[in-house]
């Protein structure tokens, strides 16, 4: 597999935040600069999704200074998301932006259980990748936390960015 449909909510719902991931740089309102993924190539595509689940805001970003969205699939609901059209090798390097870790070469979807669809990257935050469903036969995963965290306010800067993002890919 050399694609995968990463699937976004929260700020990165915003596709110029989320290029920040992939071209480098700092988003607005943010507090830090991204390097960017090694493949700065824009993504394929990106398409609305929906997400079995809900999304909560907790802990506290170094980035926008409030509540982060954290998704869990785990509570009936659904979730608006943005699917970007990415290469494994991107998906792995925004992992690592997102994660705040070295970037792993070759990250292994193929390793994601059978039957609960997860994958384990290791302790921390968003550390778990899970796969939500495929489109056009291409695997939709996204980033979730392992544990509830403290529910936490989001900050002015980070739901404006989300808002933005809705509005742009839900019309």
């Amino acid at each position: 597999m050399d694609r995968v449909w990463y699937v976004a909510y929260g700020s990165n719902l915003s596709s110029a935040r989320f290029r920040c991931y992939v071209a480098g740089g700092r988003p607005e309102g943010g507090a830090r600069t991204y390097v960017g993924c090694r493949d700065r190539t824009e993504p394929a595509a990106d398409a609305p999704v929906d997400l079995p689940g809900a999304v909560y805001f907790g802990g506290r970003s170094r980035v926008w200074g409030g509540g982060m969205a954290t998704y869990d699939p785990h509570v009936r609901g659904s979730v608006a998301g943005r699917a970007y059209l990415l290469t494994v090798g991107q998906l792995a390097d925004v992992v690592a932006q997102e994660t705040r870790t070295p970037v792993e070469d070759g990250l292994d979807l193929d390793r994601m259980h059978p039957s609960t669809g997860r994958l384990h990257l290791g302790p921390g935050r968003y550390r778990t990748l899970v796969r939500v469903g495929a489109r056009r036969g291409i695997p939709l995963v996204t980033l979730a936390a392992d544990h509830e965290r403290d529910v936490a306010a989001p900050s002015a800067a980070y739901l404006r960015t989300m808002a933005a993002g809705l509005r742009e890919s839900r019309g």
